[in-house]
């Protein structure tokens, strides 16, 4: 689909669509993490309806790994990776994906006196880093799927006392 194309489907003219997003592909990157950031807030509400930590992290990585904007994220990926252009784009993505989820899981070790062993924005950071690295090796043709993935035993979040 061209720029062109884009812009009709959108009801704009095409120099909006390259003022605003500056390339075809940057609209792409943007659209992608969009849908994962909408996502992301969808499976923070079931991670609020865990009733305990081994639920969350289990539901967590279940609900992550069926979400339906991991593929166009993972072409997302892949385009900041082929053009460095797009590498600015996909980091601000990124980081704010990684501080939606590090403030998602703050309020939640809060409220409900769980703890993690590890600091929160490295928790947020290790799993949506094996999150998206698991899709990516799928798109690539690596054998086996992403249900090969233990994704739950990325996240330290815990309800039991730290052992000492």
């Amino acid at each position: 689909m061209s720029v062109a194309e884009i812009a009709n489907a959108a009801g704009v003219f095409p120099n909006q669509v390259t003022y605003y997003f500056g390339s075809k592909d940057s609209l792409l990157v943007h659209a992608a993490f969009l849908g994962l950031l909408h996502d992301a807030r969808r499976i923070e509400r079931i991670g609020r309806q865990a009733p305990d930590a081994a639920a969350f992290r289990r539901n967590i990585a279940r609900a992550v790994l069926a979400m339906p904007s991991l593929p166009s994220v993972a072409r997302a990926l892949a385009a900041g990776i082929s053009k460095p252009e797009l590498a600015p784009v996909v980091d601000r993505h990124l980081q704010l994906l990684f501080r939606q989820s590090e403030r998602f899981v703050g309020r939640l070790v809060d409220g409900r006196g769980w703890r993690a062993c590890r600091p929160l924005d490295v928790e947020a950071r290790t799993f949506w880093s094996t999150a998206l690295g698991a899709v990516l090796l799928v798109r690539a043709g690596a054998h086996g799927t992403v249900a090969d993935l233990d994704l739950a035993g990325a996240l330290t979040i815990h309800d039991e006392p730290e052992r000492g």
